[in-house]
C-alpha cells in the first residue's frame, strides 16, 4: 500500500503542492475505509489480515491528510488553532474503528491520540497530566456502564481488554515518577523534571497510585476477570517501584531481588491458599492449570521485563575517571627492584 501511494505521487504529482498531496490522501483514506467495509460485509474477509490493514492505513492517511492540508501552506497561519484536529480526528476515527471492526489495538490507538491533544490546549504540564487521566477515567466509565450490558455474551472479552488498558493508561497519567526510572519519556511527550509539579499535585499523586492498585484488583476479582486483575498486579508493581522515587530515597541495585522476593512469596501464598480449599477451589478460583493459553502471555511479559530491567529501576553505574592512572609503586626483594 505504501509503495503504491508512493508511486502514484512520484508518477502524477511529484511537483503538486501539500494542500494538493493533502487532498489525495484524504481520499485514499476513504478508498482505504470502503475497501475495509466491502472486504468484510461482501466477501466476509474478516480477520484476514487485508481488511486490518485498509482500516490502519485509512487512518494513517487520514491523519497525513489533514496535517498536510490544514497545517501546511497556506493555512499556515491557523496551523496553531488546526494542530489538534489531527489527533483528535485519529482518536474518533480509531474508536469508530474499534467499534465497527471489533479490533483492540485500535482502541489503543485512540487512547495514544488522546495522548497527544492537552500539549495543544496548555503548556501546564500538570494540566495536561490530569487532562490525560480525565480523558481515560471518561473512557472507563462509558465502559463499564456499557460491559454490564454484555456480561455474558461474546462482546466480553473485548470490553474485558479495553478496560484493563484503560485502568493501565490512568496510571501511567497519574504516576509521575515512572519518568525518572530511565524509560522513554520521549514517547509520551513528558520528559519534564517532577520538581515542575506543585508539591499538592505531587502528593495527590502519590495517594493516588497507592489507591489504584487495590480498587483494580478489587474489580478484577469481583468479576473474575484475568486481564483486570493482571492490570492491577502490573500498577501494583509500578507503584511499588515508583515509591522510592517519590519519596526521594536511595535507589539500591538489591531493591529488583527484593521485590521479586516479595513477589514470588505472595504468589506461593495464594497458590497455597487457593489449594487448601474444597478441590482446590476458593470462590470460583483455583490453582490448578485448566489451559495453556496462559504460556503465551508469561513469554511475552518476560521478554518485556527483560527490556526494562535491570536498568530502569537499579541507578546507573559510575564511571570511573579517565584521567587516573596507576603508577608510583615499587616491589623487590632479594637483591631485585622494580617500580610500577
Amino acid at each position: 500500500m505504501v509503495a503504491a501511494v508512493g508511486l502514484f505521487f512520484v508518477v502524477s504529482f511529484s511537483r503538486s503542492s501539500e494542500q494538493t498531496a493533502g487532498v489525495f490522501f484524504l481520499i485514499f483514506a476513504v478508498v482505504c475505509y470502503a475497501g475495509a467495509e466491502v472486504a468484510v460485509s461482501q466477501f466476509r474477509l474478516y480477520r484476514y489480515g487485508i481488511e486490518e490493514a485498509l482500516v490502519a492505513f485509512s487512518v494513517g492517511f487520514l491523519c497525513v491528510g489533514l496535517e498536510m492540508f490544514f497545517v501546511s501552506g497556506h493555512y499556515s497561519a491557523q496551523a496553531q488553532g488546526a494542530q489538534s484536529l489531527v489527533p483528535a480526528a485519529g482518536a474518533i476515527f480509531s474508536l469508530w474503528i474499534w467499534r465497527r471492526f471489533g479490533l483492540w489495538y485500535a482502541f489503543l490507538a485512540a487512547m495514544i491520540f488522546a495522548l497527544f491533544l492537552p500539549g495543544y490546549w496548555t503548556s501546564s504540564h500538570s494540566a495536561q497530566h490530569v487532562l490525560v487521566a480525565l480523558f481515560y477515567a471518561v473512557g472507563l466509565i462509558c465502559v463499564v456502564s456499557v460491559r454490564s450490558r454484555h456480561r455474558f455474551d461474546y462482546l466480553e472479552d473485548t470490553y474485558s481488554l479495553v478496560e484493563a488498558i484503560l485502568w493501565l493508561g490512568i496510571c501511567l497519567a497519574i504516576n509521575l515518577k515512572l519518568l525518572s526510572l530511565d524509560l522513554p519519556a520521549q514517547w509520551w511527550g513528558w520528559g519534564t523534571r517532577t520538581s515542575e509539579f506543585a508539591r499538592p499535585f505531587y502528593w495527590v499523586t502519590w495517594v493516588l497510585i497507592w489507591c489504584l492498585p487495590p480498587i483494580v484488583l478489587a474489580r478484577g476479582i469481583r468479576l473474575k476477570d484475568r486481564f483486570v486483575i493482571a492490570v492491577g498486579a502490573i500498577v501494583a508493581i509500578l507503584t511499588f517501584v515508583s515509591n522510592k522515587p517519590y519519596l526521594g530515597w536511595q535507589r539500591h541495585t538489591w531493591d529488583p531481588m527484593l521485590l521479586g522476593i516479595l513477589l514470588t512469596g505472595t504468589a506461593l501464598f495464594i497458590r497455597r491458599w487457593l489449594s487448601r480449599g474444597p478441590a482446590e477451589i476458593r470462590h470460583g478460583f483455583t490453582a490448578a492449570r485448566l489451559s495453556q493459553k496462559d504460556q503465551h502471555w508469561m513469554s511475552t511479559g518476560s521478554a518485556v521485563l527483560g527490556l526494562v530491567s535491570p536498568q530502569a529501576i537499579t541507578p546507573s553505574p559510575q564511571t570511573s575517571s579517565q584521567d587516573f592512572r596507576f603508577g608510583g609503586g615499587a616491589s623487590g626483594g632479594g637483591g631485585a627492584s622494580s617500580d610500577f
